[in-house]
């Protein structure tokens, strides 16, 4: 009941480009995402009559950050630097005050731009040609930079690395579409479909939901293609015009890299077609919220093997510690998967969210999901994780959860069968409880840097004071006259 398009063959099935003496061009100049080096890069960008080159790289909350420049100035040795205040500031652009472990660069300093040309693609919905690459973060002098979250997630990888082991992940990303509202003081509403009618909720898997913006998801598809993005399959989920599309398994780097564009792609053929594309974690009250559902496994970089089953096919040890970790740890990095005010709506209990640190076989109830599968496709899912999270930051912190509980040897607690949402809500509830438990928590300190931890805790306490200043309409109906 899923709508899935076939994807191209690999990111190298690109257009039939010709090279001089009408011979077919070489692999690196028909690939739709990505080039070796920068002679193949000149090359490609020639290719394709590349007039402006973005040079992107996510800020803490995961929104593209950088610099448009004409295509030879990017090949030209072009230095680009960007300041280091851009990874101190709160999603609405205000800059927090400093504390003992938030602090800014006293001279304000510049960052550098690398662009990684393995990332090297179209931007499609540009009328002129126009490429995107992402960055890596490095300081004037080459140093590393690692409170960038493309830098935290990478660290991640290389703890795996450093035991042979490489970690393997497929992200599931949920988002509303809604009609367009300039008014922030005013509710969403789902937007009207090719009926002419807007949709309704309960619409979970329908393929008629799906239809109802035919055009709007062909685009996505297009856009997708045209850069090289692969989407497993597309739903439709349970809220009015909410979809979800899944991406296929994969490098964690790679992955996060794809979200972050994925994101960029949909609110862009959304746009197209005159609606907004939310993936703001609850946008509609009395809605199910959007989650970003994390598959997770590791495999062994020189046998292939999935560590998390033995020889005979049973589970390994160290599959079980893996989610002893993930019930541990999560919940005190829970801020890094759910990092806003809004994101804490939708974990809620009876909102189809998990509100626990249980785990079970099969069961969509629990934080921890295990699916059912052979034993070389044995996998956790961590289902915690909202849709509004830095894709970058939520995958290193559920990586980094399962790698400590491998490491400490931690035991899980007994599979729950059956709803693990009738006890007590085990998960902090707000903002600044979850900011709390990260800071409190130093074996996450140790894995993800205490640098990272001070500045990104620095900018959720400070995101969380803007909202306090902010009345709501709960407080205007029910407190203006009654108290």
């Amino acid at each position: 009941m899923t709508r899935k398009k076939p994807s191209p063959a690999s990111p190298s099935a690109g257009p039939v480009l010709k090279s001089t003496g009408g011979q077919p061009a070489p692999p690196a100049l028909t690939s739709l995402r990505g080039v070796h080096d920068w002679k193949e890069a000149v090359a490609w960008l020639r290719a394709r009559g590349i007039e402006d080159v973005e040079c992107i790289t996510p800020d803490l909350a995961g929104v593209p950050r950088g610099k448009m420049m004409p295509s030879s100035k990017f090949t030209s040795n072009t230095s680009l630097a960007l300041p280091s205040a851009l990874y101190r500031h709160t999603i609405s652009g205000e800059y927090p005050d400093e504390t003992a472990s938030f602090r800014y660069e006293p001279r304000d300093s510049d960052l550098k731009l690398v662009p990684d040309l393995s990332t090297l693609s179209v931007v499609p919905w540009e009328t002129d040609p126009t490429a995107q690459v992402i960055c890596d973060v490095v300081g004037i002098g080459g140093d590393n930079v690692p409170y960038t979250p493309r830098a935290v997630l990478k660290n991640i990888v290389d703890l795996y690395h450093e035991r042979g082991w490489k970690p393997v992940v497929a992200p599931e990303i949920e988002f509303y579409l809604v009609a367009k509202n300039d008014d922030p003081d005013y509710p969403l509403h789902p937007p009207k479909g090719r009926s002419g009618r807007a949709i309704l909720g309960g619409q979970g898997y329908s393929i008629a939901g799906i239809n109802e913006f035919d055009e709007l998801i062909d685009d996505i598809y297009h856009f997708s293609e045209k850069q090289g993005l692969e989407i497993d399959t597309l739903i439709h989920e349970e809220g009015p015009a909410q979809l979800e599309i899944n991406l296929r398994h994969g490098d964690p780097i790679e992955l996060a890299d794809q979200v972050f564009l994925f994101k960029r792609t949909i609110r862009e053929a959304a746009l197209k077609h005159g609606i907004y594309a939310t993936f703001m974690a609850k946008p509609m009250q009395g809605q199910a919220g959007s989650a970003m559902h994390i598959h997770q496994s590791v495999v062994d970089i020189e046998t292939g093997r999935n560590v998390f089953s033995n020889e005979d096919g049973s589970p390994s040890s160290e599959f079980f510690h893996f989610i002893g970790g993930m019930q541990t740890y999560v919940p005190k990095a829970l801020v890094m998967m759910a990092p806003y005010v809004n994101s804490y709506r939708r974990l809620t209990p009876d909102m189809a969210a998990p509100v626990n640190n249980a785990w079970g076989y099969d069961n969509r109830t629990t934080a921890f999901r295990v699916p059912v599968s052979d034993a070389g496709a044995r996998r956790v899912e961590n289902r915690l994780p909202s849709s509004d999270a830095n894709p970058y930051l939520a995958l290193a912190a559920s990586l980094a959860c399962g790698l400590l509980g491998i490491m400490n040897k931690v035991e899980p607690g007994p599979p729950t069968e059956h709803s693990a949402n009738e006890g007590s809500i085990e998960l902090p509830r707000g903002l600044l409880e979850a900011v709390s438990a990260l800071e409190a928590e130093p074996a996450l300190a140790e894995v993800l840097g205490p640098e990272f931890i001070g500045l990104y805790a620095g900018v959720k306490r400070g995101e969380f004071e803007t909202f306090m200043q902010v009345i709501s309409p709960w407080e205007r109906e029910f407190l203006l006259l009654n108290v």
